[in-house]
């Protein structure tokens, strides 16, 4: 078994304890939630012979291990329980939602990704002058900007008192796919993009500058080879590994920093519907949202360890890989 295939299954190894710790985390977590799961579902006027027959019928009756592996089993097999606000299934409930975070996801990563990798390699390109240092110091300012910050600027910005062009809530009949209206869009993809930019370009940045250091590039140089070529044949393939990595902790913040954005913008996500949720009392939304956010995460972060591991040259060398 080469280098990188064990480096490989043990970053999936890493991920899936990851996801069985969070899934234990989680479970434990609904459990403290104040209120009765049951009456949640009947309703406060049930009389407490109802409660009980739906407590028994749901299985809260049992002992707290079972309940867990009840669950963890429903997980892994699709089922996510039923929703105590709609009364149907939890997959019924977040099908459309979890469409609608999607794309709202994968239109930040299409706008951010070459933005943020373009401007870092330029300002590393430019080091010591002052578009470097512009480029520095906005990045700065936006990283320190909370993103509900950044929402709100650029509501008041683009909606509501300078330029009025954009609206500033989501409008979406039931039913009605979020894409039918892409102005809509605008400001929650632009919301997290200028959330997800200042930290790739300065690592973008910060990383290309040290690789422009090392000896090889300082050969390639003095071989007299063009600087695109140094910089997209040398210098670019030592940084896809680190760069990667912060790119994709960036894109896996998005599945917890969209809750913000979407509440903030009344997207019909999954991050409204995990407010909803927590509300409500639903505890099977809540924890198949928790699920789903966690996993996002795990999957985006491995998936960038791979990409590191397959793209680092030291370590294809190492593997025997050409």
């Amino acid at each position: 078994m080469s280098l990188v295939t064990r480096m490989i299954l043990r970053r999936l190894l890493v991920s899936v304890l990851v996801l069985f710790v969070v899934s234990l985390l989680v479970f434990a977590a609904t459990l403290l939630l104040p209120g009765d799961p049951a009456r949640a579902i009947l309703g406060q006027q049930a009389t407490p012979e109802r409660v009980a027959a739906l407590t028994e019928q749901l299985g809260l009756d049992r002992p707290v291990w079972e309940r867990y592996l009840g669950w963890l089993g429903g997980v892994l097999t699709g089922d996510l329980g039923f929703s105590a606000a709609t009364q149907g299934p939890v997959t019924e409930l977040l099908g459309g939602r979890i469409t609608a975070s999607a794309v709202l996801l994968v239109l930040t990563a299409l706008v951010a990704t070459p933005v943020a990798l373009a401007l870092g390699a330029w300002a590393a390109v430019r080091r010591g002058t002052r578009t470097d240092s512009a480029l520095s110091g906005t990045s700065l300012v936006l990283a320190a900007l909370p993103e509900f910050v950044i929402g709100v600027l650029l509501v008041v910005l683009f909606a509501t008192s300078v330029l009025q062009v954009l609206p500033s809530v989501t409008i979406a009949r039931p039913g009605e796919p979020v894409w039918t209206r892409p102005g809509q869009l605008v400001l929650p993809v632009l919301t997290l993009a200028l959330v997800v930019i200042p930290y790739v370009v300065r690592m973008t940045r910060a990383t290309l500058s040290e690789t422009f250091d090392t000896g090889f590039v300082e050969m390639a140089r003095l071989k007299g080879l063009p600087e695109r070529t140094v910089l997209l044949r040398h210098a670019v393939p030592h940084t896809i590994g680190p760069v990667a990595q912060v790119l994709a902790l960036q894109l896996a913040w998005l599945a917890g920093g969209v809750v913000v954005v979407e509440f903030l913008f009344r997207y019909p996500g999954i991050g409204q519907a995990l407010i909803d949720a927590v509300n409500n009392r639903d505890v099977q939304v809540v924890q198949a949202i928790s699920m789903l956010i966690a996993a996002f995460y795990v999957v985006v972060n491995l998936a960038a360890d791979v990409a590191g591991i397959v793209a680092d040259p030291r370590i294809r060398t190492a593997g025997g890989i050409r």
